[in-house]
């Protein structure tokens, strides 16, 4: 079947009341603009709404894509920043609504950032910059950001991401370990949560599919340090009679 007409039923089905996760002119015609089968190799199941495994992470399903998407409402010209750019497929959307030359995009993992480039660019979005980077340190030679999608869930938003927000910018991501809430944070600070969603943890380095070194990672080195920094030395320890 024709791409196209795909798209076209995707869309549909994405702004149909069953679902309604696309509610904007602008994020609909992108996503039926952006040929998916581009960024999922089985052209019918790009298409599904159902999430794919390529490259050890997760494409989103398009409902999910979409609900990030609506969230962050982008705006034509905005400075972009996604923060785990996967295989690409939401950074062309947001490159059909603000720019290709306006997005940027990291990813931790060095396969996913060239996998990222070579679909953008067989999807017609070649001016989309995607480096190799801790996302958790976003992109500040960029800086700043109208809108920063973070696609993976943390506690709170890393705060180099906070700073490099505009501020009348906003920033998404999901929010939360256990029970995790898709939160829109705005430049002054406000937040608003926006349902329930289940993504896997920001990575930093060393805990990425392929790193050289995965016995401790950098996040362990810091949670040790600050372990033994609350930790009693022996001079404190109550149970000793140092007389």
């Amino acid at each position: 079947m024709d791409p196209a007409v795909l798209r076209e039923d995707m869309v549909d089905s994405l702004e149909h009341e069953a679902k309604a996760v696309v509610r904007s002119d602008a994020i609909g015609l992108a996503m039926r603009t952006v040929p998916r089968e581009a960024f999922v190799e089985d052209e019918r199941g790009a298409y599904a709404d159902t999430a794919h495994r390529s490259h050890d992470t997760r494409v989103l399903a398009p409902s999910t894509a979409a609900r990030l998407l609506e969230a962050l409402a982008p705006e034509e010209g905005d400075s972009v920043l996604v923060v785990g750019a996967g295989v690409g497929y939401t950074a062309a959307v947001l490159a059909e609504v603000a720019g290709a030359r306006n997005v940027q995009a990291v990813d931790i993992t060095r396969q996913l950032v060239i996998e990222a480039r070579r679909n953008l660019a067989a999807a017609g979005y070649p001016e989309v910059l995607v480096d190799c980077r801790d996302g958790a340190d976003g992109l500040p030679e960029y800086a700043p950001f109208d809108r920063i999608l973070v696609e993976a869930a943390a506690v709170q938003p890393p705060t180099a991401l906070e700073r490099q927000l505009a501020d009348d910018g906003r920033l998404v991501m999901p929010l939360g370990t256990g029970q995790q809430s898709l939160t829109v944070v705005e430049g002054d600070g406000e937040r608003e949560a926006r349902g329930g969603v289940a993504f896997a943890p920001l990575l930093v380095e060393g805990e990425q599919a392929g790193a050289l070194e995965r016995n401790r990672t950098a996040r362990e080195d810091r949670e040790r340090a600050h372990r033994q920094a609350q930790s009693r030395s022996g001079w404190e320890q109550e149970w000793i009679d140092w007389d």
